[in-house]
């Protein structure tokens, strides 16, 4: 057996980390300015443990100095500076991570890693991204220690040497390459800072050369979600919710994370509201690492059910990667994500509780997200099985339990019956109400497959459409009519696969109601909704029900002969079909000629 070193060739590794180390070349200010940031936190902590001076009251920030006629970018630190042998340790060693070793050696005395940001040694590589040259400017924070200059083209030599620099910290200045001119213009530096930078520990501050410093900075150092829950007011979770989502709109209410163990993780989730009904359900919850943003909507943390919502959600244990652009996938990314799902069902089970006639205001926006993701999750169902709520055609807010028990004291028992449209199926609503039955409204794509998930966790609930439940309901009875007006509707619209029944009906209004079958309209639902089956290989079944009850069915059985009744028969036909849904255009054609030769009869009959 032979054994050897796995060697690795400089020349080709770094212009790969420079090209394709981060998904997106903008993000070079980001792991600049979280330098700056570490560079900052690094001092205090030494200064903690008496190893470092800092003067009373010194204020601390990121400077970033914009020069388009010199083509320059300059990020500005006044943290813990480098020497000449730490820029050559730090600096010129790819992968070799100061962060890392700092947090190593001062673990014991201050709490290791809270607030260092960098982890893996390559986030200043990322400057050549954009840039042609890359210059430092240094000064440690140990006094005897001369400033250095360092600078590189992007290939494998540098220059270093001392550097006039007089005060403390780190200038990195970008000679941007005529590709990247972009990122010489101030409003497209803002938009990266604002994506980027917009929570970071530290002031930040932008401006033009020869401008003034600004007097603010343009960042929140104290983000929302790092308060204690507790002394939060709901004008400032209002507030910082426009702030951050630019939506004029109040959220319905929110959720704000505080956990230090077992793992750390702070943020607020809001609920928003829908402002119309076509409103696109989209979310957007974002991702930070010690107050760095790093996605948004990353689904290995924020399970994709809750996508629908909006946030901000800061864990510092999270595992990413090297580029700090994706998680790596392992089981306390779960655990995280677990939590977070917990919350939000905790949360609802609460409001539900204590808040009752609030969650019922809230439905019709959150039962979105709250159905979807009983169909991801069936711990997240089993969490607010209890608190799932239907909205009746009466306009109540109703559990299952509660639906359930109404039903039952009408001699319907473990039915519930539903429509999907309130305006189209106005008459059927009416024909259920009469009887006292209040359908509910589930008028959402998602709701088939909602109601068949409930019924199989509920043995022996049935969810009916109410054109598909309309006979077992409302028929009072069978008439010994029935036989022969069956076949007369049978021959004037001779359609085989159409079955034609008649029932006495408590709607005398009513000359014909369509019934669809439950099952096979879920199947073709299904069909639509998942693809990979044509709808037409799952055909609706459709009944005709002829209602004996009705005046006009009566007149037209004892009256009228076959020829006479025919147009009569289809059209009651058509009527229960416009009743159920839209005619095309052939048979609107059809039904519109013959109202008006009816029409045109009635009135010569009776001139």
């Amino acid at each position: 057996m032979r054994t050897g070193d796995i060697s690795i060739s400089t020349e080709n590794i770094f212009p790969i980390i420079k090209k394709w180390l981060y998904s997106d070349c903008d993000i070079f200010l980001r792991e600049l300015v979280s330098n700056g940031c570490d560079a900052v936190t690094k001092l205090k902590k030494l200064a903690a443990v008496g190893e470092a001076a800092i003067a009373d009251g010194e204020a601390f920030s990121i400077d970033i100095v914009l020069d388009k006629d010199a083509k320059t970018l300059t990020v500005s630190d006044n943290g813990i500076g480098m020497t000449e042998e730490e820029v050559v340790k730090y600096i010129t060693q790819i992968a070799f991570s100061g962060a890392e070793e700092f947090i190593r050696q001062y673990k014991e005395k201050n709490e290791g890693d809270a607030g260092i940001i960098g982890h893996f040694g390559l986030g200043f590589y990322s400057a050549f991204m954009v840039s042609d040259r890359v210059d430092i400017h240094t000064k440690s924070f140990k006094a005897d220690a001369p400033a250095v200059f360092w600078s590189c083209d992007g290939g494998m030599n540098y220059e270093i040497s001392d550097d006039p620099k007089a005060v403390r910290g780190t200038d990195i200045v970008l000679h941007i390459g005529d590709e990247h001119a972009e990122f010489l213009e101030e409003a497209r530096i803002r938009e990266i800072l604002g994506k980027y930078c917009a929570f970071l520990p530290y002031p930040i501050y932008f401006s033009k050369k020869g401008d003034d410093k600004p007097s603010e900075s343009i960042n929140d150092i104290n983000p929302l979600w790092l308060k204690n829950p507790a002394d939060c007011t709901d004008e400032e979770y209002k507030a910082f919710y426009k702030k951050v989502f630019l939506d004029f709109n109040d959220p319905l209410f929110y959720i704000h994370l505080n956990v230090e163990y077992p793992f750390r993780l702070q943020g607020i989730l809001y609920f928003p509201r829908r402002t119309n009904a076509y409103e696109p359900m989209e979310g957007q919850i974002k991702l930070y690492n010690n107050q760095v943003f790093i996605a948004d909507n990353i689904k290995e943390v924020i399970p994709e059910f809750l996508l629908l919502l909006k946030g901000c959600i800061d864990c510092p244990d999270l595992p990413l990667n090297v580029s700090r652009s994706f998680l790596q996938n392992d089981g306390y990314v779960k655990k995280v994500s677990a939590h977070i799902t917990k919350k939000v069902a905790d949360k609802l089970t609460s409001l539900y509780n204590t808040e009752r006639e609030n969650f019922n205001s809230y439905w019709e926006d959150i039962n979105p997200f709250i159905k979807y993701g009983c169909l991801r999750d069936e711990k997240f169902y089993d969490r607010v099985k209890d608190v799932l709520i239907y909205k009746t055609a009466d306009e109540r807010f109703v559990s299952l339990s509660e639906y359930l028990d109404d039903a039952k004291a009408h001699g319907h028992e473990n039915e519930v019956y539903y429509a999907t449209d309130a305006e189209s199926q106005g008459q059927y609503i009416s024909m259920f109400q009469s009887r006292g039955i209040q359908p509910v409204l589930l008028p959402a794509v998602i709701d088939s497959a909602f109601i068949s998930m409930v019924e199989a966790k509920n043995e022996g609930v049935k969810f009916m459409r109410i054109d598909a439940a309309v006979t077992d309901a409302l028929k009072d009875s069978a008439d010994a009519d029935g036989d022969t007006i069956v076949t007369r509707f049978k021959t004037a619209i001779g359609d085989e696969k159409l079955k034609i029944e008649a029932a006495s009906l408590r709607a005398e209004d009513m000359p014909a109601v369509l019934t669809v079958s439950e099952q096979s309209r879920r199947m073709q639902e299904m069909t639509r909704m998942y693809g990979g089956m044509s709808p037409e290989m799952f055909p609706v079944e459709e009944t005709l029900v002829i209602n004996l009850a009705s005046p006009v069915i009566r007149k037209l059985t004892a009256e009228m002969d076959g020829e006479t009744a025919k147009p009569m028969c289809l059209q009651i036909y058509d009527m229960a079909r416009l009743a159920q849904r839209p005619l095309d255009r052939e048979a609107l054609s059809a039904f519109i000629a013959r109202g008006a030769h009816i029409i045109e009869q009635a009135l010569d009959k009776n001139a």
